[in-house]
């Protein structure tokens, strides 16, 4: 770290709001801004979110950024001319896929159209066995003509996925060949070095959408890299992708895909973070925005991670991905009444724009948001006063939305808009901690986004989580992970073999060769040699299963009897079933290369017991467990000191969060300025006073 450059800055650009981090590595001091989201151009709001937060670029040391751009552009099929070449007779492998659907029962609900049209697509006679057997040469007066039709359509990127390429790469490397020479400037992804996996549909789906974004993403990034230089940042702009490392420009341009989900896995390693410090080996994330909710599980101190994931069904992308949940449910989901009278919450938004009602920008439909306002959770102030709340609008429209067609009174309408969508992300929650084998009451619940900490008090009692973490700026806790991440890479290769018959000399040859392909990454991305390490990985299944689970493969000790023994470990608590005397092979291989980067510090202060100071003001707050409406103290919490105790109900306002107590539940202020919110504390006096007690003693996580 240079203390001529003491800033590190990190950005995060969500739906709604565009979030900036900004830690002082002298003094420790995390300082945040929040801006309205540009969604035609997302830069705008980022420079906006510089100069909000008084970023002097040439005092930043270190400058990370999670984006949506790959994301929206997937979502929303903004595409370039884009080409796919393949083996003939496989021209319709994307459209077979692997003939699942969303909506197994639907009849007439089908998949989305593949990202390459099919007159778009093009075939060449070529074969590879499928232990890379050259069985026909590849045809290269056919693969000219198809290049020269290419040109002629003016096609902007390319996909090349050969049959078995994954086994022998030499005829997707030629067809790269001859496709450059007549398309100099086309951006080319071949899916061997893309994704040399064995699934056809796996491999074929992974490459096309790393081609149809590369321009779109590398044109982003490039533009942000010049924006910044010109403004006087001397360094690597690093770009937060899936796996929850982070990559430079450079890399960017051959693996745009990896950002698909950037500003999602984000969220996943702040929660991690915070729960670390906190001393919490166990956390679930629950971050709420303006139009979804992101969650995330930490078990054992761990990130979960998943090695399939899509953005849209049928279209997998593979790359190994911080596993999180997504729903829609955020502070701008609509409430609505189903042709059975039954009450919904999202997955439709009003979004940035028009936003909610209350935001008077020409909602018409009772949000989330307005639902906190109407029963006065949320004030009628958001981001420091820069965004005016209007509680009449909010009431009038929970009021013909809701509580008119239910024959509910307001305050009861409100409630129930605010319980169904606790609901929907408490089954949210399940599904990626019960239905994966983890018991949620073993976990801490980590709320983040601008309304997380409204609703996590209430959703952490639905689900028996007994301790809410508020962080200082939940707010802003995607664009906190982003300054957390190392440069990461996930390299990997297909490994078949029983375990007792692997050759251990051929397996370290093998590793090697990862290895060595992870260390010229990292030195391309200037990381010294002393901040390169490497983690072996290995994917498993019994003899027979279709598909894996992947372990780390131990340093020391017996590597593959551990790795064995992992695996079965992992088996049982994943599927409830291990065949501990059963033949266990290899599937796959791979390689984590990490570049690691200096942690920022985070102020860390002296905890004493006292009673919260007297709040900033009271306002009238509808709680029906509370018996109503009620003079509720509203606590700012810039005032608020490490070893503060706060009884429910009591509201804690900030500038880019509100955090609701409700009746009941107890709140502290730790070491690390978070809230600690204990569900049900206050039921307990003597809970209460041993624990008020033990926050003289820092660390404690009563």
């Amino acid at each position: 770290m240079s203390t001529n450059k003491p800033f590190r800055v990190s950005v995060d650009v969500g739906g709604t709001f565009t979030d900036v981090a900004i830690v002082n590595t002298l003094t420790h001091e995390l300082s945040v801004a929040k801006v309205p989201s540009t969604p035609a151009d997302p830069m705008i709001a980022v420079m906006d979110g510089l100069r909000q937060g008084n970023v002097e670029l040439s005092q930043v040391e270190v400058f990370s950024h999670g984006t949506t751009v790959a994301t929206n552009a997937l979502i929303q099929r903004r595409f370039p001319a884009a080409a796919l070449v393949t083996t003939k007779g496989f021209r319709d492998v994307l459209e077979i896929r692997d003939g699942t659907k969303d909506e197994l029962w639907d009849a007439y609900k089908d998949v989305a159209d593949p990202y390459i049209r099919r007159r778009d697509r093009y075939e060449v006679e070529e074969r590879v066995d499928f232990d890379g057997t050259e069985i026909t040469p590849l045809n290269e007066e056919e693969a000219r003509h198809v290049a020269r039709i290419l040109k002629r359509k003016g096609i902007e990127t390319v996909a090349i996925c050969f049959i078995n390429s994954h086994a022998n790469a030499a005829h997707e490397a030629r067809m790269y060949e001859i496709l450059r020479e007549e398309l100099p400037d086309a951006a080319i992804s071949t899916s061997s070095e893309i994704l040399p996996e064995i699934f056809e549909h796996d491999r074929f789906s992974t490459t096309v959408s790393n081609a149809v974004l590369a321009p779109l993403v590398t044109g982003y990034v490039n533009r942000l890299s010049r924006q910044l230089a010109e403004g006087g940042y001397e360094g690597d702009l690093l770009m937060l992708h899936s796996g929850g490392g982070s990559m430079t420009p450079q890399m960017v341009s051959k693996y745009p895909v990896r950002l698909a989900a950037s500003g999602i896995a984000a969220g996943a390693i702040a929660v991690q973070d915070i729960a670390t410090r906190c001393g919490y080996p166990n956390a679930i994330g629950l971050e709420m925005g303006g139009t979804s909710t992101d969650i995330s599980l930490v078990y054992g101190g761990d990130i979960r991670i998943t090695k399939q994931w899509q953005v849209e069904y049928g279209f997998p992308i593979c790359f190994p991905s911080i596993e999180v949940g997504t729903i829609g449910a955020g502070g701008g989901s609509l409430a609505w009444i189903d042709e059975a009278g039954s009450l919904r919450n999202g997955p439709q938004s009003a979004g940035a724009d028009p936003g909610p009602v209350c935001y008077e920008r020409g909602g018409t439909e009772a949000t989330n948001t307005d639902a906190n306002v109407t029963l006065g959770r949320l004030g009628t102030e958001l981001i420091g006063g820069a965004l005016k709340l209007n509680k009449s609008a909010a009431e009038e429209a929970v009021r013909k939305t809701v509580a008119d067609p239910l024959g509910l009174g307001i305050e009861t309408a409100a409630e129930d808009i605010i319980k169904v969508a606790n609901a929907n992300m408490a089954d949210a929650v399940r599904v990626l901690s019960i239905r994966r084998g983890y018991d949620p009451r073993d976990f801490v619940l980590v709320v983040g986004g601008g309304a997380g900490a409204l609703h996590g008090a209430e959703v952490a009692r639905d689900l028996s989580i007994p301790t809410v973490v508020v962080p200082p700026h939940p707010g802003v806790t995607s664009a906190q992970g982003c300054l957390l991440v190392d440069i990461r890479h996930d390299i990997s290769q297909m490994y078949q073999s029983p375990v007792s018959s692997v050759d251990k000399d051929d397996l370290r040859k093998a590793y090697e060769l990862l290895k060595a392909e992870g260390r010229e990454r990292l030195a391309k991305e200037h990381v010294p040699t002393e901040r390169m390490k490497f983690k072996r990985t290995a994917s498993m299944r019994y003899r027979g299963q279709w598909r894996s689970l992947t372990v780390e493969l131990p340093e020391s000790g017996s590597p593959l009897e551990d790795a064995v023994a992992l695996f079965h470990d992992e088996h049982e608590r994943e599927y409830s079933f291990a065949d501990r005397d059963g033949e266990v092979e290899f599937y796959q291989i791979g390689i984590v290369a990490i570049g690691e980067l200096d942690s920022p510090p985070f102020a860390h202060f002296e905890v004493v017991e006292h009673e919260a100071s007297t709040p900033a003001t009271y306002r009238d707050v509808y709680f029906s467990a509370g018996g109503g409406w009620a003079k509720v103290p509203v606590y700012q919490r810039t005032e608020l000191a490490p070893g503060a105790t706060l009884v429910g109900p009591a509201i804690i306002d900030q500038l880019d969060a509100t955090t609701v107590i409700p009746p009941g539940d107890v709140a502290v202020i730790d070491e690390w300025a978070n809230i600690r919110i204990h569900i049900g504390l206050a039921d307990t006096k003597d809970e209460l006073h041993s624990f008020a007690h033990n926050l003289q003693s820092a660390g404690v996580n009563a």
